[in-house]
């Protein structure tokens, strides 16, 4: 990580949108150029982030991702902006609309094909090694060439084969914490969106488990 002054990022930061804050402060920024700034506090003294702060993991998890094929934003730069102990990444944004835009969409909610995508992605994420603990509709992209990525990358691990099954399980357990998401992966019982999960997955899986750690 670089040290960036307090004017350096003033600089940088001018003129910028703000995306999403808190009682803290900025979260993140659109700059500019339309390129993006996540920032990062420590909320404790003692905490992990101190020696692996969140702004290198997002980095690093980008990095991952690209050794493994999946779409994810571009980092320019990471860096600690010491005067207001925030860690900050740089990074240009995946192009596209999120999942949960897409769906909005009435005549798009319904689309069996665009279930069976995300099945497939999501099983591929889990042969790949990746454990996304913040996979929900609105931390994936659909790119201008109909690609699925994951933007928001901070809370993630990878290991170095396919996820186990109490993993893939777990993460089914997240998913189901975002209603309207769960409205949608489950139309006709979750029939196109798990079948090609099962079908994609590295395991086999009895259907009725993956229901039932889906369903609420």
């Amino acid at each position: 990580m670089l040290a960036l002054a307090y004017a350096d990022y003033q600089a940088l930061r001018k003129d910028a949108e703000v995306i999403e804050a808190d009682f803290f402060g900025d979260k993140v920024l659109r700059l500019e150029d339309g390129n993006f700034m996540k920032l990062f506090r420590r909320k404790r003294l003692i905490s992990s982030a101190v020696f692996f702060p969140y702004a290198q993991r997002f980095s690093d998890n980008a990095q991952e991702l690209r050794n493994r094929g999946v779409r994810c934003p571009d980092i320019l730069a990471t860096y600690r902006v010491a005067n207001i102990a925030r860690d900050v990444v740089h990074y240009e944004p995946l192009p596209g609309l999120t999942l949960r835009q897409v769906i909005a969409d009435p005549g798009n909610f319904s689309d069996p094909q665009l279930l069976q995508k995300y099945g497939r992605f999501v099983a591929n994420l889990h042969n790949l090694g990746i454990y996304f603990r913040s996979l929900h509709l609105g931390n994936v992209v659909v790119t201008p060439d109909d690609e699925l990525g994951l933007i928001d990358i901070a809370d993630m691990r990878t290991l170095r084969g396919p996820l186990r099954k109490n993993m893939c399980l777990r993460n089914f357990q997240h998913m189901r914490r975002y209603r309207n998401d769960h409205d949608w992966l489950l139309q006709e019982q979750g029939r196109h969106f798990l079948d090609s999960y099962s079908a994609h997955s590295a395991h086999d899986w009895d259907r009725g488990t993956l229901t039932e750690k889906l369903a609420l």
